[in-house]
């Protein structure tokens, strides 16, 4: 079972949602990152919506990140 345990989770505010399933989030240290659903989110069809607070998993080579929750 993958869990996020031990990888660096940031907080973030959707700002915008793109085709598929992808959304544009502004980080709390103001950085805005584009971010994909997880696989457990999509399997369970969790909706995020703009406004939405939710963690994030970010790539360690880019501007990409991994919604992983959401709250």
């Amino acid at each position: 079972m993958a869990d996020t345990q031990g990888k660096d989770e940031t907080f973030g505010t959707v700002i915008e949602s793109l085709p598929n399933t992808l959304f544009r989030v502004e980080l709390e240290d103001g950085r805005v990152v584009l971010a994909y659903l997880a696989g457990k989110m999509r399997l369970h069809r969790i909706k995020v919506l703009v406004g939405d607070r939710v963690t994030l998993v970010e790539d360690p080579y880019g501007g990409r990140a991994r919604i992983t929750r959401r709250h």
